[in-house]
């Protein structure tokens, strides 16, 4: 990392302008590399709004379709670069926030890589994004540590770690404290380019790379957007094209549609496709949202064997493995249960069923979000594995249509699945504002992702008077009655003093905004940002 400081709040270079304010900043926000945020915001901002606008024209007959002026791709033969000898076995991939503990103990996790994640499971708080920064930074250098401090335990990296990925945000949010020409940042540019200066000569040194997972693409040209950015930052920092790799989370319904052009227009720079499962059943929420047939069952009722889901996740594989690229599996919410012995064997048992799934059906490696779950998700593709992936399994027999894409799961709409979407969505919602993105809820890790989902299943249940299973019209006056005792039953779990010393009054205010607003808000995240800044010590002055 570059030692030139910055003064904190001071504009470097002229026109670009830091207003947030943390220890130890200096070091990271260097004229250098300012500059090069500055370079990569001038070339790639206004086009970036533009693929938001053209995004949010986009009708649903448009989005959800293959595209006819793109079968020439989908039908002719070509394949993305090899990966490189890192990424051949990912087997295994941990994904989590980016606070300095949390980066030392997925790196020694046993995972094959470990996804830093800017995005769904850190909340944006300024302190939070310059500490991340740095932690990689650390990590990268092999000099990161951590003394508990309370315990006292220590946390070192081991000689043999995971292979470091780092999500950005999406193209959709902005980093309100780096102003160029008195506009935000894009936060997908800001994460990116923090990253990629302050370590890529690091990772090529080791004969490593800058690895990344790209979130919330909804359309080949956001993918090629991102490729015409890697481009032009590896020539700004004079390392050979190529040298970046990206993985794509097809964790949007409309990039369903997309995913041979979304590979072919990062070729180059591909690293294969990942079926992100939260944010495509939001999103599969989102993009029917005024269609009163397109109401789904209960949350936990919408699992991995929906046909809608199984027809998704087979064509992420059919469609890489003819490509040369990897198919990596979705993310299991659940979490060790230490307090019930019972409790935990079945939620482990749920999470080899998972597993075991997604490697019959030839998917590479699969998603965790705690280190106690590598080993029995390793174990269930190592039993099925014959090498280090499984590219050979082409899925020839599988054909998918639109309509299976767009098919409606079946289930219930139950008081439990509402309660349980009021009570998830008003506490993670408190602990984002808190800062705290990623939130251990009943045996389940919630990040942003799912809560969008339960925010979003309020909302759809409202808006459409969804019938519950005992005949209840969901309507307006019965989510308000059930908040009432949710926001009870959630002051009994926390304790009064917690409850009182939270955020959990901004939080429901903001839940009922969002799930009673006329039209469903693309992004709860977005929504909350401004209250996440008002009650910053780094608010932008």
């Amino acid at each position: 990392m570059h030692d030139a400081a910055v003064p904190s709040g001071l504009p470097s270079p002229a026109d670009l302008h830091i207003t947030g304010s943390t220890p130890g900043q200096e070091a990271l926000l260097t004229p250098e590399a300012l500059g090069f945020i500055r370079a990569l915001t001038r070339e790639f901002r206004d086009r970036r709004d533009q693929l938001l606008a053209a995004r949010a024209a986009r009708s649903a007959a448009e989005s959800l379709a293959f595209q006819s002026e793109t079968a020439p791709i989908r039908e002719s033969d070509w394949r993305v670069a090899p990966p490189p000898q890192e990424l051949v076995r990912r087997l295994v991939e941990i994904t989590g926030p980016v606070d300095r503990k949390m980066v030392i103990n997925a790196l020694n996790s046993g995972a094959d890589v470990f996804m830093a994640d800017f995005e769904d499971s850190t909340s944006p708080a300024w302190d939070n994004l310059v500490r991340g920064q740095r932690n990689l930074i650390d990590a990268v250098n092999g000099t990161i540590s951590y003394v508990h401090p309370k315990t006292g335990k220590q946390y070192r990296l081991y000689r043999e770690t995971a292979t470091l990925m780092v999500r950005p945000r999406g193209l959709h949010l902005d980093e309100a404290h780096a102003l160029l020409e008195g506009r935000p940042v894009p936060g997908a540019l800001f994460d990116f380019g923090l990253f990629l200066f302050h370590n890529a000569a690091r990772l090529l040194e080791r004969g490593s790379g800058p690895y990344f997972y790209l979130p919330k693409l909804e359309h080949h040209t956001e993918a090629a957007w991102w490729n015409d950015v890697f481009v032009e930052a590896q020539r700004r920092l004079g390392i050979p094209r190529g040298s970046i790799r990206a993985t794509v989370l097809i964790e949007t319904l409309p990039a369903a549609f997309q995913m041979h052009e979304i590979l072919y227009a990062l070729r180059e720079h591909s690293a294969g496709l990942n079926c992100g499962r939260w944010d495509y059943i939001f999103s599969a929420i989102k993009s029917r949202a005024e269609d009163p047939g397109a109401v789904l069952p209960d949350r936990s009722q919408v699992t991995m064997t929906q046909p809608f889901l199984r027809a998704y996740t087979q064509l992420v594989v059919q469609t890489c493995h003819r490509r040369g690229a990897h198919a990596m599996g979705g993310m299991s919410a659940h979490i060790p249960i230490r307090t019930d012995e019972q409790a935990n064997r079945e939620a482990l048992d749920e999470v080899v069923r998972d597993k075991t799934r997604e490697a019959e059906d030839g998917h590479d490696g699969t998603w965790i979000a705690h280190p106690g779950l590598v080993c029995p998700a390793r174990k269930v593709f190592l039993e099925r594995l014959t090498g280090p992936n499984q590219f050979d399994a082409r899925r020839e027999d599988l054909t998918v249509q639109a309509e299976d894409l767009l098919r409606i799961p079946t289930g219930t709409r139950t008081e439990e699945g509402l309660r349980l979407n009021i009570r998830v969505g008003v506490q993670y919602l408190e602990a984002w504002l808190r800062g705290v993105g990623c939130v251990p809820l009943y045996h389940k890790m919630e990040d942003a992702a799912t809560a969008e989902i339960s925010r979003a299943q309020v909302w759809q249940w409202s808006r459409h008077r969804a019938t519950l299973d005992d005949g209840r019209v969901v309507t307006p006056d019965l989510v308000r009655d059930l908040t009432d005792l949710e926001m009870e039953r959630v002051a009994s779990e926390v304790g009064p003093e917690r409850f009182q010393e939270g955020r959990f009054g901004e939080a429901r205010e903001l839940f009922e905004h969002l799930v009673f607003a006329p039209e469903l808000e693309p992004f709860l995240t977005r929504a909350a940002y401004p209250l996440l800044l008002a009650s910053s010590p780094s608010q932008p002055r």
